[in-house]
């Protein structure tokens, strides 16, 4: 989880090759009215995003392992998904800024543009300390960043 320009598809399919298992891009689950609106620079209302949130919370209660990438970006967003995959756990992707900025300016062939980042870092709800999950610095080299990944996740599940 986390804003646009993250990480989230790069580092979700390397999270799930590391482990074996499944990849889904969130992106791939959105209805084509919301990639429209998007694309034409207009922010998601919550809903728009209701039927997506229910989409992917399917994806992941019927493929479980799965890594899914998506945005998630509030509390309420991941407990819609929670609702059908009460098992989901939460990687949240933290990134500068303007290093989000700089991402989503050199990146090609993807309808979310940089002008709907503020949008995204306005809803940004960190996961909360009782929500399944852990946060990442994920600034640096995608291979750092899978290994500060499977490093918190490791170190969360030995802590529960």
């Amino acid at each position: 989880m986390g804003a646009s320009g993250a990480g989230k598809t790069t580092l979700g399919r390397g999270l799930a090759e590391r482990l074996g298992i499944p990849f889904i891009d969130g992106d791939d689950l959105q209805p084509a009215a919301n990639v429209r609106k998007m694309t034409s620079g207009t922010p998601l209302t919550d809903e728009d995003r209701a039927p997506w949130l229910a989409r992917v919370g399917e994806v992941l209660a019927g493929a479980p392992g799965a890594v899914v990438a998506c945005s998630a970006l509030r509390r309420a967003y991941r407990d819609a998904i929670r609702a059908k995959a009460p098992d989901t756990v939460f990687v949240q992707l933290d990134v500068n800024p303007d290093e989000l900025d700089a991402r989503m300016r050199r990146r090609r062939h993807h309808y979310m543009p940089a002008s709907l980042l503020p949008s995204q870092l306005a809803a940004l709800e960190p996961l909360a300390a009782d929500e399944a999950g852990v946060a990442v610095d994920a600034s640096g080299a995608p291979a750092e960043v899978l290994d500060r990944i499977l490093r918190a996740l490791t170190a969360a599940r030995a802590a529960d």
